[in-house]
């Protein structure tokens, strides 16, 4: 395809010792993050601006971005939290009424490198066959070994808290949806909107859209929120976000859910990183996966029914570590058997380790919000 940019020479060095040369988009620099792919074939502003790729450069295995430019209702944060992007194909000219801006414009006003012109299906084989890894996107005439040095140095992503870097500073409130604008093909409008408390371990706009067209207004804490701040607020519900990193550093959190889990009538909703931390407080272990699930297609299923859906994570829940007598595995992944969602025998309880909200899609599993709002409604009654 022709196109009207300059070509500027660009560098992806993995810690294997893997050099790929391509041209440079975005911002002009060096970024070291874990690489990893995405399968999703829409939808890439949402996955740069999702605060759980925090620390990542990401590989697009859709060999074309930069089509349907950006927008401002597409964002799941103010900015992008992609360390880095990685693609086949740069389109030169976007086309969609919906844009604003181009993404490559985008991009450098947030100082997020790319580079494009790489065989993106050799790439995601490699990490495939040998695990996500870190690695280093350079346009600054850095050579690859100084780069390869750069990446050696740079820590796992195992061990590492980033919600505490990716969490909101002050508490903020996100309102429910009028009565006019409500989801009525989900549920009808309740009469006084459920008082949510959400933690922001690195939530999507999108998930705080679905509670509040599922009847909630949300008051968002920050990561570090204890529970007496929590329980202060006279919440309905409480809703354990997203986020990045590894779950089983993110101690504040285990330890919040666990007082959770003692108040015996309050409902817990976790999604992604939540999931984790509600396993972790429940007893069990997490371990990382070799190259992660993130894209808009992978199966989870419970007995008789499957659920086509939309993933981001790194680390997975150790089904045998989690304690049978009071935690129940309700859902798997269809792909290789790890837990895609878990409740308490006891408690009103859950968490799904995929992304019902979905944004950009797939809707399947919206529902799970519903679940959790049938789960206050009752214990409003």
């Amino acid at each position: 395809m022709t196109t009207d940019r300059p070509s500027h020479p660009a560098l992806l060095v993995l810690a294997d010792g893997l050099v790929l040369r391509g041209d440079a988009f975005g911002a002009q620099g060096t970024a070291v993050g874990e690489v990893v792919f995405n399968t999703g074939m829409t939808g890439y502003q949402e996955v740069m601006t999702d605060p759980s790729y925090a620390g990542q450069l990401v590989t697009f295995t859709y060999p074309e971005l930069g089509n349907t430019g950006v927008n401002g209702a597409d964002q799941e944060a103010d900015a992008p939290h992609v360390r880095g992007v990685i693609a086949r194909q740069l389109v030169p000219q976007h086309s969609s009424w919906r844009a604003e801006d181009s993404l490559e414009a985008w991009l450098q006003r947030h100082n997020v490198v790319g580079i494009s012109g790489l065989d993106t299906r050799a790439l995601v084989r490699h990490l495939r066959e040998g695990g996500a890894i870190n690695g280093a996107i350079s346009s600054d005439g850095s050579t690859p070994q100084q780069l390869l040095e750069r990446v050696r140095s740079a820590p796992s992503m195992a061990g590492l808290n980033l919600a505490e870097q990716v969490t909101t500073a002050a508490p903020y409130q996100w309102e429910a949806l009028c009565a006019a604008d409500f989801d009525q093909r989900r549920q009808p409008a309740p009469e006084r909107p459920y008082r949510v408390v959400a933690i922001d371990f690195g939530i999507k706009r999108a998930i705080l859209e679905r509670l509040a067209a599922h009847g909630c207004a949300v008051t968002v804490l920050p990561a570090s929120a204890s529970l007496q701040q929590v329980l202060e607020r006279n919440p309905e519900g409480v809703f354990l976000s997203n986020g990045p990193g590894d779950p089983s550093a993110v101690s504040g959190g285990i330890t919040l859910a666990q007082g959770l889990l003692e108040q015996p009538d309050l409902p817990v909703f976790g999604i992604c990183l939540g999931h984790q931390i509600l396993g972790l407080a429940l007893g069990g272990r997490t371990y990382k996966l070799g190259y992660g699930h993130r894209g808009l297609n992978h199966p989870c299923g419970s007995p008789g029914s499957v659920e086509i859906t939309s993933q981001n994570h790194g680390f997975a829940l150790d089904a045998d570590s989690l304690p049978a007598d009071s935690v129940e595995v309700t859902h798997v992944n269809l792909n290789d058997r790890t837990v895609a969602a878990l409740a308490h025998r006891q408690r009103p309880v859950f968490g799904v380790q995929y992304h019902p909200e979905a944004s950009p899609g797939p809707h399947d599993a919206d529902h799970h919000f519903g679940r959790f709002v049938d789960l206050m409604a009752q214990r409003r009654r």
